[in-house]
């Protein structure tokens, strides 16, 4: 209870837990939908409201997230050029998500259409850029860690393949942070790739995704040794 206050007590805990319950609603109407059960709408209409109190809670963060990612300490390094990129693409991403707000409270007429494939788009090429930071920390992890990884006398047979494959996964397990970026960032990745009709998700599929990345997030919150550094 004390941790689901805490939580509370965050905007970012906030979005968060609205958003596992978001993507749980959606588990739920697909359920009821596939099973010919009623109450279908009433549970997407519960979806959509989580949905937009969350763009609400993020109101104003694009102009915070692009003058970070403008601002912030530059280093001469891909990895980091690679994060301001993601960065910026978030900050679009959240602009348009702030369009689709404003066309949703009716404060002004929008093509929400329009806004939610820029959005989704956007949102895209973030997690996207972000997956490229994840993936040249889990080199750089595997690299920093070839003694450990790799057998001194060399490879010998498939069973050698089987023991460095087996090292390789407890190294980045010693790397919490990475491993839950990495999954969180990844069950994203499919979420607008599907909503823009690159890929044929069911409905519960994506619930799922975005449950385990909700998951990942809040453990990010609850627990900052989790946090990818």
């Amino acid at each position: 209870m004390e941790t689901l206050v805490k939580l509370n007590s965050q905007t970012a805990g906030r979005d968060k837990l609205a958003r596992l319950l978001q993507y749980l609603s959606r588990i739920i109407w697909h359920s009821l939908k596939t099973r010919n059960k009623t109450g279908v709408d009433s549970i997407k209409n519960i979806e959509f409201q989580l949905s937009t109190f969350r763009k609400l809670l993020r109101f104003g963060r694009f102009a915070d997230t692009l003058y970070t990612a403008i601002h912030q300490n530059h280093k001469a390094t891909a990895k980091h050029s690679v994060s301001i990129i993601s960065k910026v693409y978030s900050s679009f991403f959240l602009f348009a998500d702030h369009m689709l707000w404003l066309g949703r409270a009716d404060v002004c007429k929008v093509d929400t259409d329009k806004w939610s494939r820029r959005s989704n788009q956007y949102w895209l090429y973030s997690i996207a850029f972000n997956l490229i930071v994840d993936f040249m920390q889990i080199c750089t992890v595997l690299s920093n860690n070839r003694s450990r990884i790799l057998p001194k006398q060399g490879l010998k047979g498939a069973s050698d393949v089987g023991q460095i494959c087996s090292k390789s996964v407890k190294c980045l397990q010693e790397n919490r942070g990475l491993v839950v970026d990495t999954v969180k960032n990844g069950c994203d990745f499919f979420i607008p790739l599907n909503a823009l009709g690159h890929v044929k998700l069911s409905p519960g599929t994506v619930g799922w995704l975005g449950v385990v990345s909700s998951l990942a997030g809040l453990i990010v919150l609850i627990d900052p040794r989790a946090k990818l550094n």
